[in-house]
């Protein structure tokens, strides 16, 4: 009998599936349950339990993870399993906005349950690396109660006893990955465009990433002391950059829209009156109102 933390996983898409092998490899007892059956086959053969119901998947361990789609599915799943969740640390690694992990926490909490929200920052492949990493909140004592367990997973970035903490640091780095990777496809169509192949400009690519974190260490400390001067930069200057680029993409008959919310974002702060401060004081158009 192993003296690891039984856990509880429910949902085997890609990521819920890569959380089972970790645990199963690292010698825990894993109780399964997911809407089609059928994917845990894999998982049963190297020593996983599936539960007959989603009920005795809750009833069978005191720690329950979800690995679902969104939080909409959370309910649809655990609505049958109500009368299990009383005692159990529901943790929910399933994506979606603040607003929504608030509403189910109290929904876990209102039928006995404790939730502890998650945000896992990498993909399956990178489940069961320490230097991978999962924001975690909800209530402290069960997250120091089952750490040691969530840690198999990644390394565990707790932000604080609030539920919607965990999904706002996770959404706060979507709001910055998409939009990069998106530029990098830009990047690569006009490279195709101009008879380049993808290979071609990774190096250039890569060497433009890895020069951003400078930039956000300076514009953080000017931001939060409020300084939006134009002694580095001008909003200007920025304009004309990005301006450049749009009529780079366009000569090249590449698709504009994506670079056109940026150079309609710049003229908006010129619009503003920013014309002489920095570009960080775009930020000001796009704070809550």
């Amino acid at each position: 009998m192993s003296n690891k933390q039984p856990v509880t996983v429910i949902g085997l898409g890609p990521m819920g599936q890569a959380m089972v092998n970790v645990f199963l490899e690292k010698g825990h007892e894993v109780t399964l349950w997911n809407r089609t059956a059928s994917r845990a086959d894999d998982l049963v053969a190297k020593g996983a339990v599936l539960a007959s119901s989603v009920e005795e998947a809750v009833k069978a361990n005191d720690l329950v993870i979800l690995s679902l789609t969104d939080y909409d599915v959370m309910y649809t799943v655990l609505e049958p399993a109500v009368s299990a969740l009383p005692g159990r640390v529901v943790v929910n690694l399933s994506s979606d906005t603040p607003e929504k992990t608030r509403a189910g926490a109290r929904w876990i909490a209102e039928h006995g349950g404790v939730h502890i929200t998650g945000g896992v920052t990498v993909p399956p492949s990178g489940i069961g690396s320490s230097e991978s990493k999962t924001f975690y909140s909800g209530p402290l004592a069960s997250f120091e109660q089952h750490k040691a367990t969530l840690e198999v997973l990644t390394s565990a970035d707790y932000r604080g006893e609030e539920a919607g903490l965990a999904a706002l640091m996770y959404q706060i780095g979507m709001a910055m990955f998409w939009p990069s990777m998106v530029s990098y496809w830009q990047a690569i169509a006009l490279a195709d465009a101009n008879g380049l192949k993808a290979a071609d400009i990774l190096s250039h690519a890569n060497d433009t990433m890895v020069a951003m974190p400078g930039f956000l260490g300076f514009y953080a400390d000017r931001i939060d002391s409020g300084n939006h001067a134009g002694d580095v930069d001008r909003l200007a200057m920025g304009l004309a950059s990005v301006e450049h680029v749009q009529h780079t993409i366009a000569d090249a008959g590449v698709d504009t829209s994506f670079q056109s919310a940026v150079v309609d974002l710049f003229r908006r702060g010129i619009e503003a009156g920013h014309e002489n401060d920095s570009f960080s004081s775009l930020l000001e158009l796009l704070r809550k109102k």
